[in-house]
């Protein structure tokens, strides 16, 4: 008879964690200002999603104490029952407020975000996904009853044809990554707004790498783009540039109303816990009064895809689209996983993408900055990588960009 616990690891995941590097689930201790300590080596971080820096901030730890110390540490109770606290209430107004969305609701983690939009998804209702979107929305999307249709990844031409082709007595939704998280581009928002009220459909952004970063006041790919009124539904994250944990849904009040009483994972999970939600209200103080953490990252961001272009890196085709997540195309996932080994060797840390993360033969290292990170750092960086693409044999652009 089978065996329901006879699975075994995949053959790349083996590979990288019998016998080759481990890229993987490294412990490791903090140190502060855009560095860890990995082996109790101090290296260069450029793994994690901490963009503004607000993680270790002292205003937003010590908001998260205070919280600790008033509250405790859970509510013990969904949002429904016992687990709303005035804090949940601040963050939402407020969220709402900077969002210019008549109201939100924060859940418990980001990709909870996402999958609380199932009920929105019914029987009959067709929706539209970019083939790049984050896992939590495509979950989102498995779990509805609506018919899902995935368009090629920014492809605005193959997405037109399948709306063109749809049931025009539908209801359609179009969902969206505003900042995609694997390569750092950007949605076309402009034309997916154009094909949205060309054809009914509701838009629906994942603002989850870029809320509290993109636009003149941090409000997203929307204000990025000068279309504040573009996106229906925002979902997003506060994992992020919140230095925080835990997502958010903001939108029209009914809206957001009904998934109050009918989404799922919000209804049946343990809420925010306090000092987590009053870490995400010190760091959206923080995001509305210093602009210059934005400018400075994105300043770093140049600097590293510029450095990385001149040695022969293959960088994508961000244009003048640079954000802070810089990919390095490899290609091969072995190849990528010993690149990975021999750039933390030089004293950095890196994110070694593979499938099912990317497609097969597209791996690639994801380096994403933090506005703590120096010109010293970004100099580290490149010395890594020339290091180690060198001992590889990556330094020409045709050995990199097989892609």
């Amino acid at each position: 008879m089978a065996d329901i616990f006879a699975k075994h690891l995949p053959p790349l995941a083996r590979a990288m964690t019998e016998a080759g590097p481990r890229p993987f689930y490294r412990p490791m201790a903090a140190a502060g200002d855009g560095e860890v300590l990995v082996d109790g080596v101090r290296v260069v971080m450029t793994a994690c999603n901490d963009y503004l820096g607000l993680s270790g901030d002292p205003r937003v730890r010590a908001a998260a104490a205070r919280a600790l110390d008033r509250y405790g540490t859970s509510c013990s109770g969904s949002r429904l029952v016992c687990g709303t606290l005035p804090l949940h209430e601040e963050l939402e107004g407020r969220l709402a407020a900077f969002l210019g969305r008549e109201a939100a609701i924060v859940t418990t983690t980001g990709f909870q975000a996402n999958l609380a939009l199932t009920p929105l998804f019914g029987r009959g209702d067709l929706v539209f996904s970019d083939m790049a979107n984050h896992a939590s929305m495509v979950d989102a999307i498995r779990l509805g009853a609506a018919e899902k249709r995935l368009y090629r990844h920014s492809d605005m031409a193959d997405l037109e044809r399948q709306l063109t082709a749809a049931d025009p007595g539908a209801a359609k939704v179009i969902v969206t990554d505003g900042l995609f998280s694997m390569e750092g581009d950007l949605c076309r928002l402009p034309e997916l707004t154009v094909l949205a009220g060309h054809h009914g459909a509701r838009l629906v952004v994942d603002g989850a790498h870029d809320i509290g970063l993109l636009g003149a006041h941090g409000r997203g790919v929307a204000e990025h783009f000068g279309l504040p009124d573009a996106v229906d539904l925002y979902t997003g994250t506060l994992s992020k540039c919140f230095g925080s944990v835990g997502g958010v849904l903001a939108g029209p009040a009914d809206v957001i109303g009904y998934l109050r009483y009918s989404a799922r994972p919000v209804i049946f999970t343990a809420s925010m816990p306090p000092a987590t939600v009053a870490a995400a209200l010190a760091a959206l103080d923080i995001i509305e009064t210093e602009p210059e953490r934005r400018t400075r990252v994105f300043d770093l961001a140049r600097q590293l895809e510029a450095g990385l272009r001149a040695l022969g890196f293959d960088t994508g085709d961000a244009g003048e689209s640079v954000t802070p997540i810089v990919p390095v195309h490899i290609g091969d996932a072995e190849l990528c996983g010993r690149m990975w080994k021999e750039v933390l060797d030089e004293g950095v840390f890196t994110h070694a993408v593979v499938a099912p993360a990317v497609p097969m033969g597209r791996a690639l290292i994801r380096l994403s900055l933090q506005a703590t990170h120096t010109d010293d750092h970004i100099a580290r960086i490149l010395d890594a990588f020339a290091a180690a693409g060198h001992r590889l044999g990556l330094r020409d652009r045709e050995a990199v960009g097989a892609r």
